[in-house]
């Protein structure tokens, strides 16, 4: 069994973070996205990952070749042509294997081992509130006829959340070729969506599966939301801090300094970062950044980031009014 992990998008709705970080990098719940995702592959009968970079490709292969053990490969999207031109790109590596597909920048949770004992191939999806925010699937019985992207009249609330179970990969990469023969794009890009609606069009018969956990790190609002529910998902034991107040659920890195500050909850703090002085919840802080004096909320600061406010100090009397901007 092969695994593609498509990474090489820009992540623009993450800028400026993204600017300098390949977004499956950006750290969520104490961890990059990719070391998320490729937890949960640990102990699957893989023989080898693909992963299609970008131009920070080599930040990517550093920390995953430094952090796990799998056999991967990795191949250059020179050009952002869309997800299935990302795709089209592994057929060397792939061939004539199945394949699980996993998009880079989405967390999630599932039985794995489950999905691969499928005969069919499979596409995760996950019940929904507001179909219109995504690709849905339609089905009948659980075998997919069609699926389509942001619906203003949803047939179905079934949210498409990145998984893919392929058990034919020369079936879809002649269907993804067929897209580039006819120049056939959507929003001016070669879409996987597209690739697999050939499929079923064809013939080819694909079912849904159910996905528990599904957590969105497209912008930065979702990333904040992602890592509150990860971290009450998964709390970490924190160690006492002296001279600070810590609020569970946080992550903070063993490596961090943190001085006369509180703490929490839904804090992650990477290695290296200092914060003196401080009182912050609600927010992911990266490595090696530096906070002295500061009150933050919702927020997300970057690797090596330097950020310091005002001490004051003040005498009020009784019935004042005091507004410090």
């Amino acid at each position: 069994m092969k695994v593609i992990i498509p990474v090489a998008g820009a992540g623009t709705r993450l800028r400026p973070h993204t600017h300098t970080t390949p977004k499956v990098l950006i750290s969520v719940a104490g961890k990059p996205m990719i070391g998320h995702i490729l937890d949960q592959l640990i102990g699957l009968p893989i023989d080898q990952i693909v992963m299609v970079v970008g131009q920070m490709g080599d930040q990517i292969k550093e920390y995953v070749s430094g952090n796990y053990k799998f056999k991967v490969r990795y191949i250059i999207q020179q050009e952002a042509k869309g997800l299935a031109d990302a795709i089209y790109l592994t057929r060397e590596a792939v061939k004539k294997d199945d394949a699980l597909v996993i998009l880079g920048d989405t967390i999630f949770s599932t039985d794995f081992k489950k999905l691969l004992s499928k005969k069919n191939s499979q596409i995760g999806v996950k019940e929904v509130s507001d179909p219109r925010r995504f690709g849905v699937v339609e089905h009948h019985h659980g075998k997919i006829t069609k699926l389509v992207e942001k619906p203003e009249h949803p047939q179905s609330n079934l949210a498409i959340v990145g998984i893919y179970l392929m058990k034919d990969m020369p079936r879809l990469y002649r269907a993804i070729g067929t897209l580039m023969e006819k120049n056939i794009r959507t929003k001016g890009e070669y879409q996987l969506t597209d690739a697999l609606q050939l499929l079923i069009d064809r013939g080819q018969t694909m079912e849904t599966f159910a996905v528990d956990g599904w957590y969105d790190c497209g912008k930065p609002e979702t990333l904040l939301d992602t890592n509150r529910q990860l971290l009450d998902l998964y709390p970490q034991k924190s160690a006492k801090i002296k001279g600070a107040v810590i609020n569970s659920p946080v992550s903070i890195d063993s490596c961090a300094r943190i001085e006369n500050s509180v703490i929490g909850p839904y804090v992650s703090v990477a290695a290296g970062s200092r914060i003196k002085n401080a009182i912050i919840s609600d927010t992911i802080i990266g490595k090696n950044a530096c906070l002295e004096s500061i009150m933050l909320q919702k927020s997300i600061i970057g690797d090596n980031a330097v950020v310091k406010g005002k001490q004051r100090k003040l005498s009020v009397g009784d019935g004042s009014e005091v507004d410090i901007s």
